[in-house]
């Protein structure tokens, strides 16, 4: 199939192109006051989260907010997320030369991934990416804040986080935005939740590894911390919440959310 068509569209977001768009206009209009990163180191990459976007929309905004004065920098991103439907060794990337979003489609970079599947730790997997939520959710984002720009989505499955950053380093250039998508713990009470998550950020802020259980996308985050700690880079927290801060949430049981821009 040439194009992966929307698994979540519907569920996690609107289907409708017109709600989508007004939707992350609204949900992005939270932080018209847009945070600052030192002009001397550009933005680079970001942590965010990947619930449905009444759940998680607002603190994945505060990082792709910071996307309005850099939106024609990267011509490529790098998405990496956590498998949770389909397990695998290694990581997964599709054949597809598309992915589709109520909003249109997004070109893969399909020389990149021939590239990629040629580690040991890369394989094609259709099958894992067909329902993931965790890369799709963030391509309406995406689409909405930058200008044309080619896809790389990196599913990791059993892996060393090692091995993922050495994936991701020739790739993420000046040019290609990193995204890790990855939400904090799972299905706990919401105070338990908040003391869960403050220690993981304290961690991921600290450039020590996390575990499954603080993070679903922890490998990702991990990985990305190699790479922040080789190349010097800075790591700034936007935004924190969890499930139980939404009308719609549980608090007896909520999942946790923290968004972070990566700068040069």
């Amino acid at each position: 199939m040439e194009v992966r068509p929307t698994a979540v569209a519907g569920r996690f977001y609107f289907a409708d192109a017109n709600q989508l768009h007004q939707h992350l206009t609204q949900l992005l209009s939270l932080y018209n006051e847009v945070a600052k990163l030192d002009d001397n180191h550009p933005l680079s990459g970001l942590i965010v989260p990947h619930a449905g976007f009444i759940f998680s929309g607002s603190t994945a905004a505060a990082a792709y907010s910071l996307l309005k004065d850099t939106k024609n920098q990267f011509k490529r991103v790098l998405l990496v997320g956590p498998n949770h439907r389909v397990a695998f060794h290694g990581c997964a990337l599709p054949k597809h030369r598309s992915f589709s979003t109520p909003l249109g489609n997004i070109p893969l970079d399909t020389r990149a991934i021939e590239h990629l599947v040629n580690d040991p730790h890369c394989h094609y997997n259709d099958h894992a990416h067909a329902e993931e939520h965790c890369l799709e959710v963030q391509l309406p984002f995406l689409q909405h804040c930058l200008s044309d720009f080619e896809l790389i989505p990196l599913l990791t499955g059993t892996v060393d986080p090692i091995d993922v950053a050495h994936l991701i380093e020739p790739y993420w250039d000046d040019t290609t935005l990193l995204v890790i998508s990855s939400d904090l713990s799972h299905f706990h009470p919401y105070e338990e939740c908040d003391d869960i998550d403050t220690k993981s950020c304290n961690k991921i802020e600290a450039g020590k590894p996390l575990t499954s259980k603080e993070a679903c996308g922890y490998l990702g985050i991990n990985a990305a911390n190699k790479l922040i700690k080789q190349q010097r880079c800075q790591l700034k927290r936007l935004s924190r919440t969890n499930s139980g801060d939404s009308p719609h949430g549980d608090r007896n049981k909520v999942v946790g959310y923290v968004s972070y821009a990566i700068s040069r």
